[in-house]
Order: structure tokens, then sequence, then C-alpha cells
């Protein structure tokens, strides 16, 4: 917490804070285009904030696009707003809210957290139906082998289709497979209103990936969720539902307690 702090004190990295706000995904050329600052400048801004883990990034190709990371952001919100609850903070509550709500302009969704935890147990975590009916209230049924069908099993609906497959499977390093299907059964468990249901059938399907990495005695999750049209209902869903998914889960890991239960429905919305 205290680097997310030092990180904040600058004017320029909240400037580049807020360019990403504004649009994620960019590049070195195009921060240092919007910001008029010089390419060593906004370099050394961007490892600090990479440092504080407020900004993670993700290679597409010989591209290397950043992005807002509001894991630290929450953690902020949790131990000050939540705790306190004082209006001259309201800032950074209103910062939290933009980065969990609001619709990304590049239409994919990353986020990266930090967890004490090993590799394998970080994978069993992602995994098995024991362990993700706990953070998650979804349970899987997949051998995890690349081309094998992805079983989703949430609030008393099985969703099976033949295009929920694992993509990339690499024990302890990498998890890939496509997104569940909405189907009237889930549409009904949530109470989603036939025009919305509507919406989300009409989506291309997306994905989403896991990557695991050790880093100095924990493990850094970098999850991407993309595959989205602009304006996705499902994005802005997974935008919602996922900080608090992966919240639960690295409280699962670290304590053997997931948090206490929040407003219902609210995990659902990243399902």
């Amino acid at each position: 917490m205290d680097e997310v702090f030092k990180a904040l004190a600058d004017g320029s990295r909240r400037r580049l804070l807020d360019s990403l706000n504004a649009r994620n995904g960019q590049t070195l050329r195009e921060l240092c285009a919007g910001l008029e600052m010089s390419r060593q400048s906004v370099s050394k801004h961007l490892a600090v904030l990479e440092a504080a883990t407020l900004v993670t990034t993700v290679w597409r190709g010989r591209e290397k696009l950043h992005y807002l990371n509001a894991a630290p952001i929450n953690a902020v919100a949790e131990r000050w707003i939540g705790q306190y609850d004082r209006r001259r903070v309201h800032a950074l509550a209103d910062l939290k809210i933009a980065l969990e709500q609001e619709p990304m302009s590049k239409p994919e969704f990353v986020y990266t957290t930090y967890i004490n935890t090993t590799p394998e147990r970080l994978w069993q975590a992602l995994t098995d139906p024991t362990f993700t009916r706990q953070y998650w209230g979804v349970a899987f049924e997949s051998d995890w082998k690349p081309g094998s069908m992805v079983v989703w099993q949430e609030s008393g609906v099985t969703m099976a289709d033949p295009e929920q497959v694992v993509l990339e499977s690499d024990p302890y390093r990498r998890l890939a497979y496509t997104w569940h299907t909405v189907t009237p059964e889930f549409a009904k468990a949530h109470d989603i209103d036939d025009e919305t249901f509507a919406r989300f059938s009409a989506e291309p399907r997306s994905k989403v990936s896991f990557d695991i990495e050790p880093q100095g005695g924990v493990v850094k999750l970098t999850v991407v969720h993309d595959g989205f049209e602009p304006g996705s209902l499902v994005l802005e869903g997974v935008t919602q539902g996922w900080p608090s998914i992966f919240a639960n889960l690295k409280t699962l890991l670290e304590t053997g307690r997931t948090l206490p239960e929040r407003e219902p429905g609210k995990a659902a919305q990243a399902r």
C-alpha cells in the first residue's frame, strides 16, 4: 500500500493513469504522444506504476499494451474508504467505481493480483470445483486438456455447449478457455429480462486466460478477458464481477476463508 500511495503522489503518474482510464491498452508511443512527455520520462513513471501494480502490461504481437489495474485501488478502498467512509477520500472511491464499472474503450478486461500461495495451489483453485464453488459459486467439469469441453454448474443451472472449450492448458503456468453460454435457464436464475437475454445471446463468445508467474515468494496472477464487441453487456458484467471474485480467491488461499457475503447477485455479474 505504501508503494501505491507513493506512486499516486506524483502528478505525472496520475496523468498517465488518467490517460489509461480514458483509453485503456495503450502502447508506450501512444502514451508519450498523448501526454507530450519524453519516452524516457514515461518509461520511468510506468516502471513505478507497474511496481505498485497500478499498471499491468500485456503483449500483443510486438506491441506492449498498458492497462489500469484495479486490484490496488480495491485494497485502498477496502482499507481506507470502507472502514472510515470519510468524504475527503471520495475521489478514491470514484476512481475505484470507474475502474470496476465503466466499460473500457478497448474491448478487453485485464487484471493483475499477487497472492501468497504456490502455482500448484493456485492452479487447483482455478480448476477444482471444490475450490471454485467456495469463492465463485461455480463448479466446472473438465479434464482441462486443450479442446475439451468445460461444463459450468451454477445456481442449479448446468451450461454445456460444444463451443465452451479449453483453449490452452499448461499446468501451473497458463489456462485459457471460452466463456459460458447465456442459456434461458441461466437468464431465469438471475432474473434477466427477455430483451437483455436477447442482447447477451447475440454477442460473440468471449474468452478468458489466466497467467500464473511465481515472483519472490508470491504468485502473480494476470487475467485477460477479451473477444468483446464495443458496448458489450458481457464485458460490462465481468468488469464489475471479476474484482470481487479475485478478492475472494486471494482471501481464501491466504486465510482459508472467503470474504463476507456481499449483495445478492454481485458475484453473478461475472458469470
